[in-house]
């Protein structure tokens, strides 16, 4: 497996002339508006551990709640927005650059962003984590190792990887960095869909603080 130096993020802006413009909406109308507190639940994990999945399922019970929630899902964005993007560790690196800061949007939107995205990369995740108003960044640690997501395979990756049909592969022979300090960790080797979801369920009423009406 290759190990990679780490990267600085700091970006060339090669825009000019421009000056960010201020809402006339603030945040606190907006959390009165939706009940709730914006934020950014961002799943990491390895591919087959259950991100997407966990995502959509906490998605459809939050927003059964009442919460405004939205899923940025990996596959999805590379249909549209990252579509130009491959799997070299510095497309990876745009990717979630990109990814962090559209999450930071809909949580200063008062949106609940769940972002599900292997995101291999601790200093990747840090700089999604910078993007957003401080306090609106969950990282969610989705824990289960390399056997057990290797025995789900739901879309048939790594056995594409193993025989060579998919190179930088995380986990294979792309390098994944596990979250050293992460807000929250769910192991889906050891609890159901339902458990795990409910626990997240429990975070996010910890955190975003949904009110009455």
């Amino acid at each position: 497996m290759r190990a990679f130096a780490a990267r600085t993020q700091e970006m060339t802006r090669r825009a000019t002339n421009v000056a960010r413009v201020e809402h006339r909406v603030t945040e606190q109308e907006r959390t009165t508006r939706s009940r709730h507190r914006g934020g950014v639940i961002w799943f990491t994990g390895l591919s087959g551990s259950g991100k997407s999945t966990l995502a959509l399922e906490l998605e459809r019970r939050l927003f059964e709640r009442g919460y405004q929630v939205y899923v940025l899902d990996g596959d999805n964005l590379r249909h549209g927005l990252n579509a130009d993007l491959g799997f070299s560790p510095e497309e990876r690196t745009e990717n979630i650059r990109r990814v962090g800061e559209v999450g930071a949007l809909f949580a200063r939107a008062g949106f609940i962003a769940l972002s599900a995205f292997i995101s291999p990369y601790r200093s990747d995740r840090t700089c999604a984590r910078q993007a957003a108003v401080q306090g609106m960044f969950h990282e969610v640690f989705v824990k289960a190792n390399l056997a057990t997501c290797e025995a789900r395979d739901p879309k048939g990756l790594y056995k594409k990887a193993r025989a060579g049909e998919i190179t930088d592969f995380t986990g294979i022979d792309a390098p994944y960095e596990e979250p050293e300090t992460p807000d929250f960790v769910i192991d889906t080797s050891r609890a159901t869909i339902d458990e795990s979801v409910d626990q997240l369920i429990d975070y996010v009423a910890r955190n975003f603080a949904l009110a009455a009406r």
